[in-house]
């Protein structure tokens, strides 16, 4: 879906636009109706809108007043979301770079506010459990900046000067940091490289003993501040990466559960993009592009009872978030064309509630979601997520529903015409009544039709603003057919439950109309031209008309048949043999979708 766009230096270095959104594609897809909302709609800002319930990802109006950032990098490092003074920090983690860099800092709206000055390029953060400081790390040391002046204020030299770059966390109250002690971009990912895990204790950093292979992820959270998760990532694919959870309330990091997910024939290893704590601590969620999202229990690593749905086909994980105040997961993926790169959606796997589903596709908006690329503010009112073209990146603002209100089909639904009949159109009219506010677009019902072929997608009919409505359809096939009708739900109203009308499609009607003349002779003959209707599909080539005389004296035969050209018309052409009133039956046997007709005319033969 085409979205109009200003990509000028408007706001500073964001790009303002206002999307123009359709309804979220309609696709049946897993035998559902599938929405996806196109290119830069990603950043919609929904405002109060509102995730819906039901069977089928809904289709969403957008509100003009997106935002979204192109950014001046061309690779990604981190993004750390600073609540108490309203800023984004991203960094491109640039493997091949050297030299003086900056982290680049955003506010809320999108736009970019200013920049922290680093000596080499940076690539991981963590903010502080206070918020106070931004711990960064680049090639040779951690920096730490004051998040109130945006001043640094100190640094922690690393063993090794690397640009594979790192991760950052902060857990237990103390800043830990993984590294991989090579250069060269084309090192990094190699599977046997060594994996370090540090911590930054003052001015020093101290080598934790907990190290592996590959690269490592660490990950904390709010909701179990202690609580430090640490993935293997930079394997190939006959790997059996791990997770693990470390307890880092004390001195030492105390492991705690383990678990590496390849069966016994090493296959369903992990390929680990991103890690994400709950806002209660009590789940992990993982980013496998080799599975989609892993949702386990934190005690255990065990899978959690219920898990998120599968991502659509053909996206693969790449990032995973939950808000902060524990509503919401955003789920990031790596997708091309039109297939869902972000799934928006209740925390709770529990919950019925549809995801929203966004696609990348535009030039100015990016193609995927980056790894590790989503974060949320701690009030949940809106997730950053970074996108790429596999060159270029942009930074989204994302408002996620706050408010959603009930809507229901009222009243009984009615059709016209009364009795359906087989190739004509019939319109199915009905009410919808939405609680709360009225809607910013028009919203539309959706239906299926379900006869002996099958069922049918019909076109949906779009909601006035009184309610009211009409699904229009032309049915194709004869018998009891019956319609499902669905209100998918807007930005800012839960689905209605479907209502459902069976009715009996009948055979199209067929009409015969006769011109004959007032009198004939016996010696002229009689003609009667006329011609042949039909309702609904066009009537079969190469009919011909069935044609019978009655004279005056009751004899009734029968007379050549009357061929019926395409455009429906024929001539009766007779010598009649006696005189007085003469009675013409033409008849049309009907056919499978067509109803039997017939017509008579009298004729004075007068001579």
């Amino acid at each position: 879906m085409p979205l109009t766009c200003f990509n000028g230096p408007t706001r500073g270095a964001a790009d303002r636009r206002a999307p123009q959104l359709s309804l979220w594609g309609a696709k049946l897809k897993k035998s559902q109706r599938l929405r996806r909302v196109t290119g830069a709609a990603l950043a919609v800002v929904l405002g109060s809108a509102g995730l819906v319930a039901g069977t089928t990802p809904a289709a969403y109006a957008a509100t003009p007043s997106d935002e979204v950032a192109k950014l001046p990098i061309y690779s990604f490092g981190a993004m750390v979301v600073d609540d108490a003074n309203e800023r984004v920090y991203v960094t491109d983690g640039n493997r091949s770079g050297s030299g003086a860099s900056a982290v680049l800092v955003y506010n809320f709206e999108g736009q970019r506010v200013g920049s922290l000055a680093t000596d080499q390029p940076a690539s991981g953060m963590a903010l502080s459990a206070d918020g106070a400081t931004l711990h960064v790390s680049q090639s040779n040391r951690i920096l730490a900046f004051d998040t109130a002046t945006q001043t640094r204020t100190g640094a922690t030299g690393t063993n090794y000067d690397v640009t594979c770059g790192r991760e950052v966390a902060v857990a237990g109250g103390k800043t830990w940091f993984t590294e991989t002690p090579y250069s060269g971009s084309s090192y990094c990912d190699r599977p046997d490289n060594s994996a370090l895990l540090y911590q930054v204790k003052g001015a020093s950093y101290v080598n934790t003993g907990w190290n592996s292979e590959g690269r490592l992820k660490i990950e904390s959270g709010p909701g179990a501040p202690d609580r430090l998760v640490m993935g293997q990532a930079g394997t190939n694919s006959a790997a059996n990466a791990f997770v693990a959870t470390f307890d880092a309330s004390g001195d030492n990091l105390v492991r705690g559960p383990q678990r590496r997910f390849a069966d016994a024939e090493g296959k369903g290893a992990l390929d680990l993009k991103d890690l994400a704590q709950s806002a209660d601590g009590k789940r992990i969620a993982v980013a496998d592009a080799a599975y989609g999202t892993r949702l386990l229990d934190a005690s255990d690593l065990a899978d959690a009872p219920t898990g998120y749905q599968p991502l659509p086909t053909g996206a693969k994980a790449s990032a995973v978030a939950f808000s902060g105040d524990g509503k919401y997961v955003a789920r990031g993926a790596d997708a091309s064309g039109s297939v869902s790169d972000l799934l928006i959606q209740p925390a709770d796997p529990a919950d019925g509630t549809t995801p929203m589903e966004f696609a990348f596709e535009g030039e100015l908006d990016g193609s995927r979601v980056v790894p590790r690329g989503l974060d949320w503010s701690k009030d949940g009112s809106r997730l950053f997520a970074v996108t790429t073209d596999g060159y270029n990146h942009w930074l989204h603002v994302i408002k996620p529903p706050a408010a959603q209100y009930d809507s229901r089909f009222s009243g009984t639904l009615s059709t016209t015409p009364s009795k359906p009949v087989v190739g004509e159109p019939l319109g199915i009219r009905g009410k919808l009544e939405l609680d709360g506010p009225a809607p910013a677009e028009p919203v539309k019902v959706e239906a299926v039709r379900k006869d002996a072929d099958g069922t049918t997608e019909v076109a949906p009919a779009k909601v006035a603003a009184d309610g009211s409505f009409t699904v229009l359809d032309v049915p194709d096939r004869l018998g009891e057919t019956t319609y499902t009708l669905r209100f998918l739900g807007d930005v800012t109203h839960r689905p209605a439950e479907d209502v459902t009308l069976t009715v009996d499609v009948a055979k199209a009607a067929t009409a015969i109309e006769l011109t004959a003349p007032a009198e004939a002779t016996r010696a002229g003959g009689v003609e009667i031209p006329g011609k042949l209707t039909g309702q609904g599909r066009a009537l079969p080539s190469g009919i011909a008309l069935k044609v019978t005389r009655t004279d005056r004296f009751g004899t009734t035969g029968e007379l050549t048949s009357a061929s019926v050209a395409a455009d429906g018309t024929f001539k009766v052409k007779d010598l009649p043999n006696k005189r007085g009133k003469t009675l013409y039956a033409v008849s049309y046997e009907g056919d499978d979708l067509h109803t039997a007709s017939s017509a008579e005319a009298t004729v004075r033969v007068i001579s």
